[in-house]
């Protein structure tokens, strides 16, 4: 089946679940190319040559970030992989860290990879001046309409959020820069466990699952119950987290995913922080 993709061609883990296999996606889709895992596959299958990885494109950045490395590794608990393909979409560990504001008028989040090269950003867009105020005097906002966009390393939009105001659940609705719509995440319940639905053309495709009351890591799984990637709560200091509002997440993303499935899960931890974790201030 063709998709819809920003994910660049090449050899990625068998989504089908085959040990130690290798599946070629050009671009577009699945192919029936495969290779054993502990081969090269840098070779392009036969007319399936692929876009130019996006990559290539990325400026040169400082090295690795030490402190970035620890919140992955230590506090996430992800082991040091091997480099992605350098976007948003092409790696498998996202680290995302709200900026940090005694006053928060407005949520800022920077994206980095798992070593602190920084890869996009997310920002909201879009607030009135009363919304700012009312913001800044009480927790209401939390009752309105935010929307946010996924920016990549050179500032253009990538994916658009919108959390339609409400009352009690939050559902996230995600679409393109254009406007065409790549699915919805939806909250589930609100005692428990909490759970969120992925749907996208009219099915659900997968699911959120909070691992425990508190609400802070997340196991993320197909259609099928398949984990699929998690995301985790780090801890953001002692300094921020008594005086300001900002939380730190690490997204582990197991194996290359098929669109819509890949956007939706990018988006799943600005969905977690905006559509929960954003509404935990109480009544200011």
């Amino acid at each position: 089946m063709t998709t819809q993709s920003n994910t660049p061609a090449g050899w990625y883990p068998d989504p089908h679940g085959a040990a130690q296999t290798l599946r070629y996606w050009d671009g577009a889709q699945w192919t029936e190319h495969t290779n054993p895992a502990q081969q090269g596959a840098g070779q392009v299958p036969q007319q399936q040559t692929g876009p130019q990885q996006a990559a290539a494109h990325i400026p040169q950045q400082q090295g690795a970030d030490a402190k970035v490395q620890r919140q992955v590794q230590r506090q996430a608990g992800v082991a040091a992989g091997g480099a992605g393909g350098g976007t948003l979409f092409t790696e498998p560990v996202l680290v995302v860290n709200q900026k940090a504001k005694l006053i928060e008028l407005t949520n800022e989040y920077k994206v980095m990879d798992q070593n602190g090269r920084e890869l996009g950003a997310v920002t909201e867009v879009g607030q009135s001046a009363l919304k700012k105020i009312l913001r800044f005097v009480s927790s209401l906002d939390q009752f309105m309409t935010h929307k946010l966009e996924i920016r990549d390393a050179h500032g253009q939009p990538q994916l658009v959020l919108t959390r339609p105001a409400k009352f009690f659940k939050s559902r996230v609705i995600v679409t393109r820069p254009d406007g065409s719509p790549v699915g919805e995440i939806v909250q589930q319940n609100m005692i428990g466990k909490i759970n969120f639905a992925m749907n996208a053309d009219g099915r659900q495709v997968g699911a959120i699952k909070a691992e425990n009351w508190r609400a802070w890591n997340f196991a993320i799984v197909d259609h099928a119950d398949n984990e699929v990637a998690r995301i985790t709560k780090t801890w953001e200091g002692l300094a921020k987290t008594l005086f300001t509002t900002a939380d730190n997440y690490v997204l582990q993303i197991h194996y290359q995913l098929p669109e819509p499935l890949l956007s939706l899960v990018v988006a799943t931890a600005l969905t977690v922080d905006t559509a929960l974790k954003q509404d935990s201030r109480g009544w200011g």
